[in-house]
Order: C-alpha cells, then sequence, then structure tokens
C-alpha cells in the first residue's frame, strides 16, 4: 500500500506567519486559505494537521501573486515560537544552542512526518541535515525546494532570535536542482554560500557558536514542555498506527526482520488485534515490512559509503543472496546495477 498523500502531515501552527507574511504582500490570505482547503480556523486547535502537500501549493501560488520567489523566507521572518506547540518554547529556555537543535531534531514529529532530521558534529562543523521522504508510488520529494527552504530558513530565525544577533550557517546544500530563477534571496538570508544539486541537504554551523549558554535557559521550564510534547506525541502516535509499526520494525531491522508476533508484543497489542488494525486500514504487517525495506534501501543505496552488504544487513537481511532477490523484485534489477545506473 502507497501513502497517500494526506499521509505527511504538519502542524496547523504555520497558519500563524503565512497569514503574516500575506497580509505583509497585500495577498488576500483567506481566498489563499480556501483555495488549498486549508482551514485558518486550525490554529486554534494544535493538535490538527494539515497535509504538507497543501503548504508547498500554497508558497508557490503565494510567490505567484506577489510576483517573486522569496515567500518561503518571509515565512521564516514571521515565525512565532507558538508555531511549532510547546517545541518553540522548550527551544527558547535550551542550555545552549546545540541544545535548541538537538530538541528540535528529536520532537521532529510534532512539526510534521514529512522528513527526518539529524545532528552530528564532525571537526569544527555541528551539521544540521533533513533527510528526505519520497512518495513511493512517484518517487516524488515529501517536501518541496519551497517548503524545504521554508523549514530550513525557520530553524536559523530562531536561532538568531535565542542569541539575539544575526547568527548564520557556514554553508547550506540542497538536495534540489539549481531553478532557473534568480536565488540570490536564499544567500542574503543565509548569508552563506548556498549548493543546490547535493546529495544531502544540510545546514553546517561553526560548533564553538553552539555551546554557547543561553541568557534564557531554564531547565524547569525545558522540563515541563518536553512533558507536553511526550503528551503531543504520544496522542499523534495513537492515531498513526502504521508510522509506529515502520518505526519499531526500522529500529529491529539490524538484528533482522522482526516478526509480526514481536512487534505486537512491543506495541503492547494481541497479534490478533494488530491484524485487524491494519486489515481496516487497508493493509498488512507484510506489506509494511516490505515497504520498510525498500524504502529504507532506497535511501542507503544512494550513500556510497555504504556497502552493498552492510546495505542487506541494515534492512535486515541474513544473507546478501536474499537482500539481492528481493531489490531485484522492487526494482527489477540487481542493487550493484541499480547504483551504477543511477549513481555513478
Amino acid at each position: 500500500m502507497n501513502m497517500k498523500a494526506d499521509y505527511y502531515s504538519t502542524i496547523s501552527g504555520w497558519i500563524i506567519p503565512f497569514s503574516r507574511a500575506m497580509e505583509a504582500f497585500d495577498i488576500d490570505a483567506s481566498k489563499a486559505f480556501r483555495t488549498f482547503d486549508i482551514d485558518a480556523n486550525a490554529i486554534k486547535a494544535p493538535e490538527v494537521r494539515i497535509g504538507v502537500d497543501k503548504f508547498s501549493d500554497l508558497l508557490i501560488y503565494c510567490n505567484k501573486q506577489s510576483g517573486r520567489h522569496d515567500f518561503s523566507i518571509q515565512v521564516a521572518k514571521n515565525f512565532h515560537p507558538g508555531m511549532f506547540h510547546a517545541l518553540g518554547y522548550a527551544m527558547m529556555s535550551s542550555s545552549c544552542l546545540k541544545d535548541a537543535l538537538a530538541r528540535i531534531v528529536q520532537y521532529k514529529r510534532v512539526v510534521s512526518n514529512s522528513c527526518k532530521l539529524s545532528l552530528t558534529e564532525q571537526g569544527e562543523d555541528l551539521i544540521f541535515e533533513m533527510i528526505m521522504f519520497f512518495y513511493e508510488s512517484t518517487g516524488r520529494n515529501v517536501m518541496s525546494l519551497q517548503s524545504s527552504e521554508t523549514f530550513l530558513a525557520t530553524v536559523v530565525q530562531i536561532l538568531r532570535e535565542l542569541v539575539g544577533f544575526e547568527l548564520n550557517p557556514r554553508k547550506v546544500t540542497l538536495s534540489f536542482p539549481q531553478p532557473s530563477y534568480d536565488t540570490s534571496y536564499l544567500n542574503q538570508f543565509f548569508n552563506c554560500e548556498i549548493e543546490f544539486n547535493t546529495d544531502k541537504t544540510v545546514m553546517y554551523f561553526d560548533l564553538t557558536e553552539f555551546n554557547v549558554v543561553l541568557l534564557g535557559s531554564n531547565p524547569l521550564i525545558t522540563q515541563g514542555n518536553e512533558k507536553m510534547l511526550e503528551d503531543f506525541l504520544s496522542r499523534i502516535d495513537r492515531h498513526d498506527l502504521i508510522y509506529v509499526i515502520k518505526n519499531k520494525i526500522h529500529a529491529c531491522l539490524p538484528l533482522g526482520a522482526p516478526t509480526q508476533m514481536e512487534i505486537a508484543g512491543q506495541m503492547g497489542m494481541s497479534l490478533r488485534n494488530l491484524q485487524r488494525k491494519l486489515q481496516e486500514q487497508g493493509t498488512s504487517y507484510k506489506e509494511i515490512l516490505e515497504q520498510t525495506r525498500k524504502k529504507l534501501t532506497m535511501d542507503y543505496i544512494q550513500q556510497r559509503h555504504l556497502s552493498l552488504s552492510e546495505i542487506g544487513y541494515l534492512v535486515g537481511f541474513s544473507t546478501v543472496g536474499n537482500f539481492n532477490r528481493a531489490f531485484k523484485r522492487w526494482t527489477n534489477t540487481t542493487p550493484g546495477e541499480y547504483r551504477h545506473q543511477y549513481f555513478d
């Protein structure tokens, strides 16, 4: 079963900065939201989710209405902490900038399930990466270039507000083709080199700047907001069974593919109950396991530092032969041929 477009969603809080940016450009916000079937009143219910494609289309619409290409930056500049629910306030009370970024990585699901985030250190760099998701039926990015720009710029806007000065990345790389239009607005906002057509979407920061203690640091406030975030995520997850199962499969795969009985046990459910709930959603555990393995494989195979045998291990195959047979079932070619054809 392929995920529907509305499976990938984001928090309704984005309505706030979108509305403010449209007002600044004299765009009729009510008309724009109606055009893309976005309920502006959803802002009153923080747990309401809105399909990411709707906001991606809205960004394109607003760029066209304004006669510019930088509406993504205008949205970011109108950020308010409440936009990210308790996550925004938890970031503001973090001990340092690195801690604030780690928090958004940890609680990214509060904002959206349309990509994954990672935060790593390499030499003098702190590396903030967006790991893109793709629609399995078409291979299209779940997040558009415009929505990716909006999110990255919003993160930088948050960091600047936390320190009170113009903090900039060292470099930003985007795994999207270079657009035909002028993208100097990105250089102007991020104030650094912008590179397109890269393997990864990443912001590189100076690590030394991110270990400085923040003036607004408050562990008690952070702890209270994290409790709210955990409760929030648990409510989301109760209504997102497939996502939860995929996450559990992902965690188990390097030790071998988990059985449906094992996953049911981890979720505190009987095997029969899990089967029934999946049947109600038009899928099965076998289909979810297959989708998860395929999706991870297609992500891993782009990472040239991973050998094909390592990839097979990471997605739960005990032998190279079993991995090769599964890959050929998915793509009608071998892993080696596929990597050579698309990534050499």
